[in-house]
């Protein structure tokens, strides 16, 4: 790394331009803080709803819950947006709040390092170098694409791509089409590809629960209303809150009284599965809202047709142009289409972390898993804060909701700092993430994510470092305001004079 003189300072360090790097743009923003970039390292903002462009991608939270409560969209053309519209949002955030002077194009993570010294981040991307008082860890969990690594996938002789990185250049009319997973995007691109393939094959390790889609157009009056009296909007958004504050109830304390969405996902399944045995392949055998529920109108039907079949199982290898399930099922394709998921509890970003003791972030985490105090600070990484980090995940309501708590978070860190006389940083105390984290899974352990099946959730010791035991009203709390004796306060060495004015840029 060039030496520091000659490396530009700022403030703060923000890692991605998703709905939590926007999100934390826009509030450093209002707290008045303008020395900072954004560095991103794909070419626009979006975040994950920029990657996933597959057919049929849209979002399973209602729009108007799906959005930032200080940049209301009246004009949402759908009660579902779609993934084009919820990046144009995206897109108009940037341009209202301000953000886009501060946004660092093709800026992809290469390091980061904590400096005790100077009590600031070096930091190392594609397109140069910076340090940072503070960093804001933004790139999200839904950033990298999981591909499994199957025995003999490079002997494939045709195309193969996972839902994140559509291959857009490849046609599918005609095609021998294999889909692996059965998660929520594998559920929304088989309806639009089967139409188009000769054979549809989908691979299923777990069947999903799938409930019916209550999507519909918002009419222009809808729009009209929300556009010039503001109240309904906010009334509409509470009303779409306050449901799902209730069903977190049943998530997070009562599993069994689950029971009736299970009976409602069996019926949709009756009326659009009319072969038993199909049926039969197409039904859990595992609590619902343990994995993610499904919603969809067309995922049944498309299972239905002629030539669509799906196999109970998982793929094991592939022998040139056969794919061989687990349980020694073959089939001949001509493209892979990988739903599978991302790296949820073990994020590449964190091996390019290193805190104030050299160690990396996924060596911190590597025995007892992701932990941070409220989700946002680790020890040992001063100064360091993570939207969306470890157990503040959501199985049925808005990750928006979290990713503003997490922001009101932020704006008080910032506010501690600067009544702190000096340059300070504050380091999360071990202790204090130990008390944090082992409250979390103790509320854990009666969840339905933890009782229900094995997921994603879980990391590789069975431990789940991914979902939030409770409501978002109950985190929002959590994270009002940060507590100093929770931190420990570092200052420079004695030998070393640091200027209260950051170098130019």
């Amino acid at each position: 790394m060039a030496t520091h003189d000659r490396i530009p300072h700022v403030r703060v360090a923000v890692i991605g331009s998703g709905f939590g790097g926007l999100g934390a743009a826009v509030r450093l923003r209002k707290e008045g803080v303008t020395d900072f970039v954004v560095l991103e390292r794909a070419d626009s903002v979006g975040g994950t709803w920029r990657d996933n462009d597959y057919p049929g991608c849209s979002c399973d939270v209602p729009s108007h819950l799906y959005s930032f409560s200080f940049a209301p969209n009246p004009d949402w053309p759908c009660t579902f947006a779609g993934q084009k519209h919820i990046r144009a949002y995206l897109e108009r955030v940037t341009d209202a709040f301000g953000v886009r002077p501060h946004l660092r194009f093709g800026a992809d993570l290469r390091d980061m390092a904590w400096d005790s010294e100077r009590l600031r981040w070096d930091i190392e991307t594609a397109s140069g170098s910076f340090t940072a008082d503070l960093v804001v860890s933004a790139a999200g969990p839904m950033s990298d694409p999981r591909i499994p690594l199957v025995p003999g996938l490079d002997s494939f002789p045709g195309v193969f791509f996972h839902t994140a990185r559509w291959d857009h250049g490849y046609d599918l009319r005609d095609k021998r089409v294999a889909v692996i997973g059965t998660g929520a995007s594998a559920v929304q691109i088989i309806p639009e590809i089967q139409p188009l393939a000769r054979h549809l094959t989908v691979f299923q390790r777990t069947p999903a629960w799938v409930l019916p889609r209550a999507d519909r157009a918002i009419g222009g009056v809808e729009r009209w209303l929300h556009r010039h009296l503001a109240f309904t909007h906010r009334l509409r958004r509470l009303g779409l809150w306050g449901m799902r504050e209730l069903m977190v109830r049943a998530f997070t304390h009562h599993p069994g009284r689950l029971g009736l969405f299970e009976k409602m996902s069996r019926r949709h399944l009756t009326t659009a599965i009319n072969d038993p045995a199909l049926r039969a392949r197409l039904t859990p055998d595992y609590r619902i809202g343990c994995k993610r529920i499904v919603l969809s109108n067309t995922y049944y039907q498309a299972l239905s047709r002629p030539n669509a079949e799906v196999v109970s199982s998982g793929l094991k290898e592939v022998c040139g142009s056969t794919l061989v399930a687990a349980d020694g099922t073959r089939v001949e394709a001509d493209v892979i289409i990988f739903g599978t998921g991302f790296h949820i509890t073990d994020m590449p970003i964190t091996d390019r972390i290193v805190g104030l003791d050299g160690r990396t972030l996924s060596e911190t985490w590597k025995e007892r898993g992701a932990r941070a105090l409220r989700g946002t600070s680790v020890a040992g990484f001063p100064n360091w804060l993570s939207i969306i980090g470890p157990n503040t995940g959501l199985g049925n309501s808005s990750m928006v909701l979290m990713i503003e708590s997490q922001l009101n978070y932020l704006s008080d860190f910032l506010r501690r700092l600067d009544a702190l006389d000096g340059p300070v940083a504050l380091d999360a105390r071990p202790e204090a993430v130990d008390s944090w984290n082992e409250w979390v899974q103790q509320r854990m352990a009666r969840t339905v994510w933890n009782t229900g099946c094995t997921s994603w959730y879980l990391d590789a010791n069975g431990r789940n470092t991914a979902a939030w035991p409770g409501t978002t009203a109950e985190f929002r709390r959590a994270t009002r305001r940060v507590f100093l004796d929770e931190y420990e306060v570092l200052r420079p060495p004695v030998h070393i004079a640091v200027s209260a004015k950051p170098p130019e840029a």
